[in-house]
């Protein structure tokens, strides 16, 4: 018989898992308090059930946390972590802390199909969906997890090609029951899938972020195939819909390359996409991979895009770079994982 994991479920699942004829709602948010605010790996150690509700819980479940297989710690502070889950699926998830904004990011799948070809993720292959349960372990089971503040889903994969469990996700991160994590501190990035983003904006509370590249079409498409069948302008046009929600927000990430996308051409057109919207424009210096001859643009130059978005009345940002030399920034997970193994040779943890 199969074991199902406690962790990725909500408390009416775990209810249908522990015989809801002998056991209640209290019982089962107690055990949801067990994995996500305890982060408790031993069932033997839940309190609040009943013995007899404990021993029937361990027949048919287990708490589904596991540990990274690696950890790698940068200069400025950040870390990243390797994952592989029971299918042998390999994924990395980065902890930036930042003051008092203590940030994980997370992956939402294994490698990525989206072919972007400035991504390492993208050139590491697809290797399928992560479960809301690989999610959540990804900030439970971290050494640093009572510290998170954020979350952000920008790591491996594209969010909206996993949106079902993604938004489970989400839903665990925030919940009473779940971590409990601001809903205003949990964001969700794109390179843009028109249907899956209207289905998010339109159903869920979360801070969403388009990374755009280019503001012209047929730019764009040359680094972003999704732009084919999901152009920008259409997702922008979303977002615009849905900015002036409380609390809500709604972003632009715009990754600077050196004579690529910094001219005043693209400034203007920026500018023209993100005006009078409410949506922030954030930039991000851009992190080539090997034998790339390509580099970020200057930092007064990506100065510069920012005080004429600003002063045209569009809310601007530069990112600092975190974790470039352990290839945890923007654009560089996945980076050697190949060299590990492939997910259908990884062993079970």
């Amino acid at each position: 018989m199969s074991i199902e994991s406690l962790c990725g479920l909500t408390p009416d699942e775990i209810l249908a898992l522990i015989a809801p004829e002998e056991a209640t709602m209290r019982h089962a948010v107690s055990v949801a308090n067990s994995i996500y605010k305890k982060r408790l790996a031993s069932l033997r150690e839940f309190p609040g059930i009943p013995k007899s509700l404990r021993e029937r819980l361990g027949t048919v479940a287990g708490s589904g946390l596991f540990p990274p297989i690696r950890t790698v710690l940068s200069d400025d502070g950040s870390v990243k972590f390797l994952f592989r889950n029971e299918p042998g699926q390999l994924y990395e998830t980065v902890f930036i802390p930042e003051g008092k904004r203590q940030t994980v990011c997370i992956s939402t799948q294994s490698g990525c199909r989206m072919g972007c070809p400035f991504c390492a993720t993208g050139k590491y292959g697809f290797f399928g969906n992560l479960t809301a349960r690989d999610m959540i372990n990804q900030v439970i089971s971290l050494p640093m997890a009572g510290q998170i503040t954020h979350v952000v889903f920008m790591g491996m994969g594209e969010p909206m090609d996993n949106l079902g469990n993604v938004l489970k996700a989400c839903r665990i991160l925030t919940a009473e029951w779940g971590l409990t994590i601001a809903v205003k501190n949990v964001t969700v990035s794109t390179v843009g899938v028109e249907a899956s983003a209207r289905e998010f904006l339109e159903t869920s509370p979360y801070n969403f972020s388009l990374s755009l590249f280019s503001p012209f079409p047929e730019e764009r498409i040359r680094f972003v195939a999704a732009e084919r069948k999901n152009p920008a302008h259409r997702i922008i046009d979303l977002m615009k819909q849905h900015s002036g929600e409380r609390k809500r927000r709604m972003t632009i990430a715009y990754v600077m390359v050196k004579g690529i996308n910094d001219s005043d051409r693209h400034l203007e057109a920026l500018k023209h996409l993100a005006g009078n919207s409410g949506i922030r424009v954030n930039l991000l210096p851009y992190h080539p991979l090997p034998g790339d001859l390509n580099e970020s643009s200057p930092p007064d130059l990506m100065q510069h895009f920012k005080h004429n978005l600003m002063i045209s009345g569009i809310s601007a940002s530069v990112r600092r770079s975190r974790g470039a030399d352990i290839s945890a920034a923007c654009g560089l997970l996945a980076s050697g994982l190949a060299e590990i193994s492939t997910p259908g040779q990884a062993k079970q943890v």
